[in-house]
């Protein structure tokens, strides 16, 4: 299956790329792909996703992958979850919003937090749709570590392999996070179309 990525966000589309590629699934080169901007206003990971995967997709008539992803944090009800991106502003960079979140964070004991990914598959013509999500539990450090990844990763600690995402290699992060597994669950679902 060939599908173009619905994101502007080249960080992302290369995570994508990585994962999607071990899957078997092609994706349409940048340079091939009609780029839009899509206001992302529902107050949802899905719905956001939703709404990138069909404009993408009737932008190309092509299918069309979207994810909306975000860091929801439980000492702070779930913040900055789908204003991970713009959480210091509307053009605050990874530098602004993690420095907001360890200024939010300052003080409290609970640490534990969530990254999750909404991602959708959307054709042109309507006729079919596939969605899925993923999750991966962690806990926000008080200051960042290691110089990889992007976002939030240089502050989220996982568990699972124990240091944080901005020390993990491409490869490894895909095992366990919230964006890895969603595209598993969705290529299962494509397997059994």
């Amino acid at each position: 299956m060939k599908l173009v990525v619905a994101s502007n966000n080249a960080k992302k589309r290369t995570e994508i790329a990585t994962i999607v590629g071990a899957l078997g699934i092609e994706l349409i080169a940048p340079s091939d792909t009609q780029f839009i901007d899509v206001i992302e206003d529902s107050p949802t990971f899905s719905g956001n996703a939703r709404k990138k995967a069909e404009a993408f997709a009737d932008a190309n008539g092509l299918p069309a992958l979207a994810d909306d992803s975000g860091l929801c944090v439980d000492a702070l009800d779930g913040a900055p979850g789908i204003y991970s991106a713009r959480f210091a502003g509307p053009d605050a960079c990874d530098t602004d919003n993690n420095r907001k979140l360890i200024t939010e964070m300052a003080g409290h004991a609970n640490r534990s937090a969530r990254f999750r990914c909404a991602i959708h598959l959307a054709f042109p013509d309507r006729e079919q749709s596939f969605s899925a999500e993923g999750e991966v539990q962690g806990d926000i450090l008080t200051q960042a570590a290691g110089a990889g990844g992007f976002g939030y990763d240089p502050l989220f600690f996982c568990p699972e392999l124990g240091k944080v995402f901005a020390e993990c290699t491409a490869e490894e992060k895909a095992t366990v996070s919230h964006r890895g597994r969603a595209l598993r669950a969705l290529a299962e679902q494509l397997k059994n179309r």
